[in-house]
């Protein structure tokens, strides 16, 4: 079985494309940190939607859906789960819950990751919670033929333990010591979690749960603003194909390991990117009409008033729906579709309109 020894990232030529990402998180992050300390209750509904889309576009990575208001009911722990889907949603939920509250008094190892998996099927009819795998999980893609190709093949079971072992003992050394930047380590330590992939159904949704573990410890907070599994979802295309490149002779210990960081570090900035542009809207004295009309400018194509109310999520529900009317009636925006299929387009192709926040 290879080795997994974590300082040796400190003598990698990572390049200056992904200097320059971690210049840029590091800088947004400083930015962050002190307008959270210095208007807390600007960012608490923020925190609500980064919750919701986050346990939605994680299991909806895997093919676990139902609908959205079922979802904010489920985060909300309004009703019980009604199917399968449901189950391991809610299963989310908690772990989510769980590193939210407590991440400062979790220690990564073994026994944490295994009680994770089990709190995640804690719903569940499966009777695999908290176990490692006990058959190859290889990777299958299956082609427009019908016939299937094996992509990557994990670890066996037999080896499964004690790899966990070490990637949870290398990571928390290199952290410890912090001899290495934290945003290069934990995308190479969530990298080899996907490729042990220890356990028989679950790995992606741990593989995202144990990235927020990891970020929030060591100060990237930008999770509990801004979804990061959302954004891996709407870029998953993306994200499978650098998992792909980077496992190439993962077995042998010589991947490449640079194109599944560089994904992971462009997904981290853009949340922090995203969380920036959200705040400087928040924090504006502009009126909430104008605020919308900021949004609606800087948006290509479609608007909804959900889109309107998840970067806004101050405004009140009747006050979009007002503007949006009068938007209408003036001419700004064009209504289209009917019911919750409803939606907004410019009707104006040049708008100067407060251009310092778009």
């Amino acid at each position: 079985m290879r080795s997994f020894d974590y300082h040796r990232l400190g003598d990698c030529l990572w390049g200056g494309e992904v200097v320059s990402l971690l210049s840029q998180i590091h800088e947004y992050k400083g930015r962050q940190d002190l307008f959270v300390s210095q208007r807390p209750s600007s960012v608490a509904r923020l925190v609500e939607i980064a919750k919701v889309q986050s346990v939605e576009s994680s299991n909806r990575i895997e093919g676990i859906v139902t609908t959205k208001a079922r979802i904010r009911s489920l985060v909300a722990d309004k009703v019980m789960p009604r199917n399968r889907d449901e189950e391991e949603i809610m299963g989310y939920r908690d772990v989510l819950n769980t590193i939210h509250e407590n991440h400062e008094y979790i220690t990564l190892h073994s026994n944490i990751v295994l009680q994770l998996h089990r709190d995640l099927y804690a719903y569940s009819h499966k009777s695999i919670g908290g176990q490692y795998k006990n058959v190859q999980n290889s990777i299958i893609e299956r082609l427009a033929d019908g016939s299937e190709v094996e992509r990557f093949k994990p670890l066996a079971p037999y080896e499964t333990p004690a790899a966990i072992d070490e990637i949870c003992q290398g990571v928390n050394a290199v952290l410890q010591d912090k001899s290495v930047d934290p945003l290069l380590v934990i995308p190479v330590f969530i990298h080899d979690f996907l490729c042990i992939h220890p356990f028989n159904d679950g790995n992606g949704r741990m593989s995202r749960l144990l990235t927020t573990l990891l970020l929030y410890q060591n100060g990237y907070m930008i999770g509990k603003f801004i979804s990061l599994e959302q954004k891996i979802e709407r870029t998953k295309d993306s994200y499978y194909a650098a998992l792909g490149e980077s496992g190439i002779d993962w077995h042998r210990g010589e991947e490449n390991i640079v194109p599944f960081v560089k994904y992971m570090l462009r997904v981290i900035l853009a949340a922090y990117r995203d969380f920036e542009s959200r705040i400087e809207l928040l924090t504006t004295s502009l009126c909430a009409k104008d605020r919308i009309k900021i949004i609606i400018s800087a948006t290509i194509g479609k608007v909804t008033k959900a889109g309107i109310l998840e970067k806004q999520p101050d405004i009140a529900v009747s006050t979009v729906e007002k503007a949006l009317k009068e938007l209408v009636e003036e001419g700004f925006i064009e209504r289209r579709g009917a019911g919750r299929s409803t939606f907004y387009i410019k009707t104006l192709q040049k708008i100067n309109f407060h251009t310092k926040y778009i």
